[in-house]
């Protein structure tokens, strides 16, 4: 930055400013040391004519003198070199047309000199376009004099005046040292910006390859936070299944009440545990930028319905009053969006209501805003009458790893992602959250979203007689005809499925690998494939691969469903890609195992995959 200059600053120094260009610097410095050269030169000639009572030239030599010192002292108090070069360059001009039209009336060597001092000047210190105008302004009216007075007529009926030897040599002398000085300051100023740019250059590809350097770290280190991720969530989640599946079985065999006391609260634990896992992996997909939204179509109101009556249990629990309000405009609807992204959202601001309200209500509100036909804008509103918010802290809630306090940490618990989760899914689908809450009476939190509506005719779902799915306790067998070939490393897996096995009492088989897993296919007759992704030998993907690829059509095309513990981002589309049919995540659901067991099993499911196959 330029020093402070005063007012009677005469140095030089106080108006350099580091933070300048070296070429802006150079204009000051040719400004500075061109208008003391004038004015010495200036001052001569004033003090000569006057001894020689040159009256006209003195008024005109003193008025240049007072007009070159007034310039010098603004360039000294501030620095604005454009300003100056500008009024310099005017000053040039009129000098110029006064000389040459009116004072001596014709064109000498000062006149010249002038000329191309003022076309130099006007290009070095304010560029193309200025020193066009101002070369333009003294050139064309010099020619035209020259011509009109090829003639030796005059202009005016005016005598001319005449130059002595001595202030003639002086300014011819004062003209060519300013020429010689403007090339030179500039020249001088072109050799350093060229040797700054070398330098600069220079610089700019050693921060590349630091930049590049940097980058390929950042990348590395991602890279590895996510594989960290993943390890770290297949050693999770290895022995959370067996935890959770072991609980499962022994619930279901009819435990004494103390004993079903104490697997409820080991199975709660577990799943607790499970849930912070989730949490801190769903929270680092959403940060890598790798979440995609997906637009299918879904029935607002069944999505909602499905994902409060898996909460409302927990509210029950809790003695708390669960309202699940559905705007009545909004049940037929089908819109286009991705529901497993609005599950989670809900979801987590469901179980934050449950979680933070002792008493009183949870109230969830679906209402339609607008409705355009083909487009509708749906309001989510969640609230309670748990602890609240106060106001200085309603920023920090969404924070990852957040809570309002610590107080509220160590008596709730949690990781404080669930809102950071929430808030990071809504601005990737560019919505924002609004926040209403009172210490002591409770929060609601609430946000708009526009759906696009189906245009496909709504099928009315026709609810057929099913026959009662088979339970463990009520001990029948509809999966008994079944014969399961399950690909997995893990003993205690191993162990964990064979109980559950017996349970519904499948026939099944065990392979320590994938590449046992693709010799028992080969020799034996399996329904169903449940195949771990991580093992020793093959792994599950290329086993799935060289199933597919098997000569026996039949065996081949062997319903695959793959089991896995890990966190990739894109696990979803490796496990189709290797040409397997469906996935369950460790630790999976008895349940949910089932169904997909079953589904693929089916007689519509086995005849799809043929025809695919023949296809």
């Amino acid at each position: 930055m330029a020093k402070a200059a005063g007012f009677f600053n005469l140095s030089i120094k106080n108006i350099l400013a580091n933070g300048r260009s070296s070429l802006e610097n150079a204009r000051i410095r040719l400004l500075y040391y061109g208008l003391l050269l004038i004015l010495g030169t200036v001052s001569v000639i004033f003090i000569n004519q006057l001894v020689q009572n040159q009256a006209v030239m003195g008024y005109i030599t003193g008025t240049l003198l007072i007009c070159i010192i007034i310039l010098f002292k603004y360039l000294t108090w501030k620095p604005d070199w454009r300003f100056v070069s500008h009024a310099l360059l005017v000053t040039g001009t009129m000098i110029n047309m006064v000389d040459a039209f009116l004072i001596f009336q014709q064109v000498d060597i000062i006149s010249v000199q002038l000329v191309l001092l003022i076309v130099i000047f006007g290009f070095y210190m304010l560029g193309q376009k200025w020193g066009m105008l101002y070369s333009i302004l003294n050139v064309v009216p010099i020619i035209l004099f020259m011509i009109y007075s090829s003639n030796n007529l005059y202009i005016i009926n005016f005598r001319p005046s005449h130059l002595d030897q001595a202030t003639l040599i002086l300014g011819v002398l004062t003209n060519f040292i300013l020429l010689v000085f403007i090339h030179n300051h500039f020249y001088q100023a072109f050799q350093t910006n060229m040797r700054q740019l070398k330098k600069n250059s220079e610089e700019q590809g050693r921060l590349n390859s630091v930049l590049e350097a940097a980058i390929d770290k950042a990348e590395k280190s991602s890279l590895a936070k996510s594989e960290f991720l993943s390890t770290m969530s297949h050693e999770i989640r290895t022995p959370l299944n067996a935890v959770i599946g072991m609980s499962n079985l022994l619930m279901m065999s009819n435990p004494r009440p103390d004993q079903k006391e104490n697997l409820e609260i080991l199975k709660f634990s577990a799943g607790n545990l499970l849930a912070i896992v989730n949490d801190v992996l769903d929270f680092n997909k959403i940060e890598s930028g790798k979440i995609v939204f997906e637009n299918i179509r879904f029935n607002l109101a069944e999505l909602m319905q499905n994902i409060c009556g898996g909460q409302k249990p927990k509210a029950i629990e809790k003695g708390l009053n669960f309202v699940l309000d559905i705007d009545s405009r909004v049940k037929n609807k089908v819109v286009i969006g991705d529901p497993t992204r609005l599950t989670q959202v809900i979801f987590n601001l469901v179980s934050n209501a449950i979680k933070f309200t002792q008493q009183g209500e949870v109230h969830v509100l679906v209402e339609l805003v607008e409705d355009r036909h083909d487009r509708v804008t749906i309001q989510f509103s969640v609230k309670d009458t748990g602890i609240g918010i106060e106001k200085e802290n309603l920023n920090a809630i969404f924070e990852p790893f957040t809570q309002e306090s610590v107080t509220t940490t160590r008596q709730y618990g949690g990781t404080g992602l669930g809102l950071a989760i929430v808030k990071r899914l809504l601005e990737l689908s560019g919505v924002q959250m609004q926040v209403l809450s009172q210490p002591g009476r409770g929060s609601e939190f609430s946000f708009n979203i526009e759906f696009p509506v189906s245009t496909e005719p709504v099928v009315e779902k026709v609810i057929k007689p099913q026959e009662p799915v088979a339970t463990e306790q009520d001990g029948e067998s509809d999966m008994s005809h079944l014969n399961v070939l399950v690909a997995e490393d893990n003993m205690v897996n191993t162990m964990l499925m064979k109980k559950l096995f017996s349970k519904w009492k499948l026939k099944s088989s065990f392979a320590e690998n994938g590449a046992l897993a693709v010799e028992q296919v080969q020799y034996g007759n399996f329904d169903i494939i449940l195949m771990d992704l991580q093992m020793p030998v093959m792994n599950g993907f290329d086993a799935a691969t060289e199933i597919r690829k098997l000569k026996d059509p039949k065996k081949a095309v062997t319903p695959i469903i793959a089991l896995t513990a890990s966190a990739l981002i894109d696990i979803r589309e490796k496990v189709f890609d290797s040409g397997m049919n469906d996935y369950v995540s460790k630790p999976f659901k008895p349940n949910e195992l089932r169904e997909k067991i079953m589904k693929l099993t089916s007689g519509d499911a086995l005849l799809n995959d043929n025809s695919q196959v023949a296809l």
